[in-house]
């Protein structure tokens, strides 16, 4: 890939990656436009806050994956579609891992991740293709080992095929144009529990019946029982709504 096509890999990654977000099941914390607080503590701020990562430019997200990711990859030497199957993977999992994946599909060495002289030489002499599968292939089989795969799976999958579509492409010296659908969110989705939802709301009407029959053997009068009954309801209908609510932005909240 060209160098002036790193806009375009960094446009597809900050579609996946999106804003700020603090996933409780999360091991990188407080994010924002995919840069974690401790990459933003290693190369901004050491003693960055989750309010520093929340108020982070765009800019800065952007100097940040052109040094500390795309050019500490080589990314402008390697070939077409590998350079942003690399990236994506670098920003995703670190650097690490994909250069040693990279140096595993190119039969190299992975004792180091570094891609140096000879992985360059090496993934010019190869199907670029095949480059982009293998490491694609590998990415999901090593996302879906984790543990928080369950809470981030789904997210992570739609990812990792849209990535590799789009490599693919790339690879194939497709014109980007082809690619209009925008990319699929990267981020997983902490389902909403119906059972619990039913559960809730069956609570909220059974603290009304309840709540209707003490006013009834109080003895109490009609406008008192009709009192007891509604703060009863209303209270019960405002928590559920309150859970319902809760639960909602769990499952909208970017992973």
């Amino acid at each position: 890939m060209a160098a002036s096509s790193y806009d375009d890999a960094l446009r597809r990654l900050l579609a996946h990656e999106g804003g700020y977000t603090n996933h409780p099941s999360d091991p990188g914390g407080p994010t924002n436009f995919g840069i974690t607080i401790y990459d933003y503590r290693k190369y901004v701020k050491p003693n960055a806050t989750a309010a520093d990562v929340r108020a982070m430019s765009v800019v800065e997200a952007k100097a940040i994956y052109r040094s500390k990711y795309w050019a500490a990859q080589r990314c402008d030497e390697l070939p077409a579609g590998v350079d942003y199957a690399v990236f994506d993977y670098g920003v995703n999992s670190g650097i690490g891992r994909s250069g040693k994946v990279l140096r595993r599909a190119l039969l190299l060495s992975d004792r180091t991740s570094v891609i140096d002289d000879e992985a360059i030489a090496a993934v010019r002499a190869t199907d670029a293709s095949r480059v982009v599968t293998e490491i694609c292939e590998e990415r999901l089989r090593f996302l879906q080992s984790l543990s928080t795969w369950k809470v981030f799976g789904a997210g992570w999958g739609r990812r990792v095929a849209d990535v590799k579509k789009a490599a693919l492409a790339m690879a194939s010296g497709a014109p980007l144009s082809d690619l209009t659908r925008s990319p699929a969110s990267g981020r997983g989705v902490v389902p909403i529990n119906s059972v619990a939802q039913q559960g809730t709301a069956g609570a909220a009407v059974a603290a009304g019946v309840v709540a209707a029959q003490q006013a009834h053997q109080s003895g109490a009068g009609a406008i008192e029982s009709l009192a007891i009954i509604a703060l009863a309801l209303g209270l019960s209908v405002s928590g559920w709504l309150y859970w319902h609510w809760r639960q909602r932005q769990q499952q909208e909240r970017p992973a």
